[in-house]
C-alpha cells in the first residue's frame, strides 16, 4: 500500500512530499458560482454605501471592476461546461485574477483602512484547499504583495459629507499584520485539512484495490483447487486405464500410438493442474496483459447477442509509418473498473442506437483513444454538459410509481459511475453529437498512452492501481 501511495503521488522531478504536484480538485462550476456570489456582495455593498449612507464612494470605476468579473464569468460559461475541471494552473490565474480584483476594488475605496480587506484572504483559503501547496504559496505571495501596496497606495476611504477618514498608520499596518497571519494561519489550516482528507481517500482507494485484488486470487485458488479435485481422480482413471491398455497391446499394434497419445495427454493435464496450483499468481498476470484490440473485443463481447451489429476498428492514427513505435499496439493491465466503464458506455449506444454502433480503437506516440459512437437522436442539448453527473439521465420510460414501466428506468448513476472509473484510470471523456446531417451520440475516451501502458509493467507482488 505504500508503494501504491509513492507512485500515486511521485512527481517526475522528485522533491519533498508536500511539494508534489497534484490534479486540481477545482470545478469551473464551483468557481464560478464563488465569483458569481462575490460579484453580488461586492456590488449590494457598494450601491449600500453610495446611494443609503451618501459615502463618496467612486462608484463609476467601482462598477468597472466589478463588471469585468462579471463578464469574465459570462466569457467562461459560454466556452467551457459547467462540468469542466480546472487544471491546476488554469486554477490558480482564476484565483490570482480574484486577489487582484478585490486588491483594486479596495484601492478604490480606501485600501486597508477598508474593513472589507479581510475578503483578501478567500482566494488564499480555497487554493489551499483544492490545489497544490505550491500554487497555494505562490497565490499567498501574490496577495502578501497586493496587501503590501495598499498599505499606502489608495484612494481615500470614503466617508461622510465627502470627507476622508485618515487612520493612523500604525492602525493600517495591524491590518496588513492580520490579514498576513489569516493567510497563513488559515492557508496552512485548510490545507493540512484537505491534505488529511485526500490521504485518507488514497488509503481507502487503496485499500479496495487490495481487498478486490485479494478477492480474485482467492477466488482463483478456489477454482484451482476445484479443477485439482474434480479432474484428479478421472485424470488418474484414465492414466491407468492406459497404461493396463498399452500392456496388452504391442507396437504393431494400430491403437498403440492413440493409447501412448492420450496416456501423455494425461499426464499433461495433471502437469497444468500442478503448475496451475503453484504459480497461479504468475499465470494471472500473463493472462491480465491486454492490447487495446483485445480490450475492446472483451467489453463488446457481452452485447454481441444484442440487435444492432457493433462494428469495431482497431488501428495506429493514419500516417502513421508501419514498424514505427507509434504504430505498436498499446498493452494494458486488465482492469475491472476500465471494462465496465466501457461496457457501460457501450450498452447506452446499443440502447439508443437506430441501426449500428461504431467502436474505433486509435493510437499514437503520445494517446490511446477509444471511440463510441450510435445512429440514435444523439445527446439532448439541456443534458449534454450535465451528464456524467449523478441523477442525470436520457433514458424515456413511465415513472417509477408505474407497475410496469415499459422501457428501462434510468438514475443517471450508470454513467456517472463509469465516467468516475475511466478517469480514476487516468482517462479524459469527451461527450458530442454527430455533425449534421448525421444524427447520433459520440463517446472519446483519451489515454495519455503512457498511462495506458504502465501497468503493463507491474511487479508480481506490487498491488495493481487503476491502470
Amino acid at each position: 500500500m505504500a508503494a501504491l501511495d509513492n507512485s500515486q503521488t511521485a512527481d517526475a522531478g522528485g522533491g519533498p512530499e508536500w511539494l508534489r504536484a497534484v490534479d486540481s480538485r477545482l470545478r469551473l462550476h464551483t468557481i464560478v458560482r464563488l465569483r458569481w456570489l462575490a460579484v453580488l456582495g461586492q456590488s449590494l455593498t457598494v450601491i449600500f454605501a453610495y446611494w443609503v449612507l451618501g459615502l463618496n464612494v467612486p462608484i463609476g470605476w467601482c462598477f468597472a471592476v466589478i463588471a469585468a468579473s462579471a463578464w469574465l464569468n459570462v466569457a467562461l460559461r459560454i466556452r467551457y461546461p459547467s462540468s469542466h475541471r480546472l487544471k491546476s494552473n488554469h486554477a490558480s490565474l482564476m484565483l490570482g485574477y480574484d486577489v487582484l480584483q478585490l486588491a483594486a476594488l479596495l484601492y478604490l475605496t480606501g485600501g486597508l483602512a477598508n474593513p472589507f480587506a479581510f475578503l483578501l484572504i478567500a482566494p488564499v483559503t480555497v487554493s489551499a484547499s483544492t490545489l497544490p501547496i505550491r500554487i497555494t504559496v505562490a497565490l499567498g505571495i501574490l496577495t502578501i504583495i497586493a496587501a503590501s501596496v495598499l498599505t499606502k497606495y489608495h484612494y481615500p476611504l470614503p466617508w461622510f459629507g465627502g470627507e476622508s477618514l485618515a487612520l493612523p498608520l500604525m492602525y493600517v499596518f495591524g491590518v496588513w499584520a492580520a490579514v498576513v497571519a489569516g493567510i497563513l494561519f488559515i492557508g496552512l489550516y485548510s490545507w493540512r485539512t484537505a491534505e488529511e482528507g485526500r490521504r485518507m481517500a488514497e488509503a481507502l482507494a487503496a485499500a479496495e484495490m487490495v481487498l478486490a485484488r485479494e478477492q480474485k486470487l482467492s477466488a482463483l485458488d478456489g477454482l484451482a483447487a476445484a479443477a485439482a479435485h474434480g479432474l484428479g481422480t478421472p485424470l488418474a482413471t484414465i492414466a491407468v486405464v492406459t497404461k493396463e491398455l498399452l500392456h496388452d497391446t504391442k507396437g504393431d499394434d494400430p491403437h498403440f500410438d492413440d493409447l501412448t497419445l492420450l496416456r501423455a495427454q494425461a499426464e499433461r493435464c495433471r502437469q497444468i493442474l500442478k503448475e496451475l496450483a503453484e504459480h497461479g499468481e504468475q499465470l494471472d498476470i500473463i493472462v491480465s496483459r491486454l492490447p487495446v484490440s483485445h480490450l475492446i473485443d472483451e467489453v463488446v463481447e457481452p452485447h454481441r447477442l444484442m440487435a444492432v451489429p457493433i462494428e469495431i476498428t482497431a488501428r495506429p492514427v493514419p500516417g502513421t509509418e508501419p514498424g514505427a513505435p507509434a504504430a505498436l499496439e498499446p498493452v494494458t493491465q486488465r482492469n475491472p473498473g476500465v471494462i465496465y466503464g466501457l461496457g457501460n458506455l457501450v450498452e447506452n449506444a446499443v440502447d439508443f442506437a437506430a441501426t449500428k454502433v461504431d467502436v474505433e480503437a486509435d493510437w499514437s506516440t503520445d494517446e490511446v483513444r477509444i471511440v463510441i459512437a450510435d445512429d440514435g437522436e444523439g445527446f439532448p442539448p439541456n443534458v449534454l454538459e450535465q451528464l456524467g453527473e449523478p441523477f442525470v439521465t436520457t433514458r424515456p420510460g413511465k415513472s417509477w410509481g408505474d407497475e410496469e414501466p415499459d422501457e428501462h428506468i434510468g438514475m443517471g448513476l450508470g454513467f456517472f459511475i463509469a465516467k468516475t472509473l475511466l478517469e480514476r484510470s487516468g482517462a479524459r471523456l469527451e461527450l458530442a453529437n454527430c455533425p449534421e446531417p448525421q444524427t447520433g451520440a459520440v463517446v472519446t475516451v483519451v489515454w495519455p498512452r503512457a498511462k495506458f501502458e504502465r501497468a503493463a509493467s507491474i511487479e508480481p507482488d506490487t498491488p495493481a492501481p487503476i491502470l
